[in-house]
This record gives structure tokens, C-alpha cells and sequence, in this order.
């Protein structure tokens, strides 16, 4: 968990946008995410898979409906009638096997540690860059007046984060400064210092913008200066 975002820390970060668009015709907005997904169908469809799958290595050691207490008594017949009954009682067992497997599961993948390791990292990636395109289109940074609108993501239970740029920016700037400005915010998440990463970002981006796109006469501030906690 990072260091808690305190009116002041989130104060400085504010500041930082308001410092670098000064330079700038462009617009940059930042915004945290606590979690994007539950990511609940990952963890169902791991709960589902062990418990199609672990208890079939109970068949090899001779499963017996027995090895459960109150399914079995530990009495067998010879006649044709009691072989229905096992068949029942060994159905019933592996089904009770089977539920008690996808329930483990499913609680274990639930764990906030256990279900980032678990969940494959294209899929938190596609996630969270969905989440910061649905950001980006909700705040309007899609309707300023030159298209030139930044968004700086992060997402705290990914690991996460993502700079989108809008399309006015692209055709001019190097792909590789919003890595940079990227790689920036990660490494003060993961120092537990979100301001420090969140200004070292902003001024990445705000400098290139202000190389681009150099503020004009008129230079209204088209969308707050803020970080918004999601």
C-alpha cells in the first residue's frame, strides 16, 4: 500500500499540473484507482478448473465414498442391489470433493495477493487500460479544444498505471516519452511515494507539451487541476 494521499500530498500534485500546463496549451488530468476489477471471473474460473481437475488424482489411489466420514460404512455386499448404493455414495462423495475443492479455491484466489499472481498479467493490463480509456472519456480529455488531453493512470491493486494521450499528440511526440513518464509513476508507487512519482510524470509530459504545443494568447484551463481518487 503506498503512503497515505493526504490533502497535502494531493495538494503538490495538483500544483504540479497547474505548473506544467502554464507551459502549455495541452491539458493533463491524474487519476488514482484503488481496484479497476474484482476480477471475480478470474478467480472462478481457477476454482472451476481445480475442481474439474485435483480430484481426479484421488481415482488412481482407489477413491472410496469411506475415506469421508458418514459416507460410508465400511461394509460392503456381494449382491447386485448394493453395487447401485457405492455408485450413489461415490458420486455423491466426488461431487462433496469437487465443491469443497472450488469453494478453497475460490476464497484462496480471492486474496488480494493470491489473485494478482494468479490472474495473467495481459489481462490487469487490458483491464486497467480500459479503466484509464473509460478515465480519460469521462473527464473530457477527449473534447479539448487542440486534442491535447494526458491522462496519468495508476491503479493501486494492479501494480499498474498508464499514460493515454489524445490524438492531437501523437502525429508530434515521441512514443517513448510517455514510457518514460510511465516507468516515473511506477517506480514512486512502488517507493510508496505517489507524489513524488505523480510530479516527476506530470513534468515529463508537461515538458513535451510545452515543446508541441506552446501556450496561446488565450489559455483558459479547460479541465480542473487535480488528482481524482477513484
Amino acid at each position: 500500500m503506498v503512503t497515505k494521499l493526504t490533502p497535502e500530498v494531493q495538494g503538490r500534485i495538483g500544483d504540479a499540473i497547474a505548473a506544467a500546463e502554464a507551459k502549455t496549451s495541452g491539458e493533463i488530468f491524474c487519476v488514482l484507482a484503488r481496484r479497476v476489477s474484482s476480477y471475480r471471473d478470474i478467480s472462478l474460473g481457477w476454482a472451476a478448473a481445480a475442481a474439474l481437475l485435483l480430484p481426479l488424482g484421488l481415482i488412481p489411489f482407489g477413491f472410496d465414498p469411506a475415506w469421508i466420514p458418514g459416507m460410508g460404512d465400511g461394509w460392503q455386499a456381494s449382491h447386485l442391489s448394493s453395487t447401485d448404493v457405492f455408485v450413489g455414495q461415490s458420486l455423491a462423495a466426488y461431487a462433496l470433493i469437487q465443491s469443497a475443492v472450488f469453494v478453497s479455491v475460490f476464497l484462496l484466489t480471492s486474496i488480494p495477493g493470491v489473485r494478482r499472481l494468479v490472474t495473467p498479467r495481459s489481462v490487469r493490463r487490458a483491464r486497467v487500460r480500459r479503466a484509464a480509456m473509460d478515465q480519460f472519456l469521462a473527464h473530457g480529455l477527449h473534447v479539448t479544444r487542440e486534442r491535447t488531453g494526458v491522462l496519468i493512470f495508476a491503479a493501486l491493486s494492479d501494480h499498474q498505471v498508464e499514460v493515454v494521450a489524445d490524438e492531437g499528440i501523437h502525429s508530434k511526440v515521441d512514443q517513448a516519452v510517455w514510457a518514460d513518464a510511465a516507468e516515473a509513476l511506477a517506480r514512486g508507487m512502488k517507493n510508496r511515494d505517489p507524489a513524488t512519482g505523480f510530479e516527476t510524470a506530470i513534468g515529463l509530459c508537461g515538458g513535451v507539451l510545452a515543446e508541441h504545443f506552446p501556450p496561446r494568447a488565450e489559455n483558459p484551463n479547460e479541465i480542473k487541476d487535480r488528482l481524482v481518487l477513484i
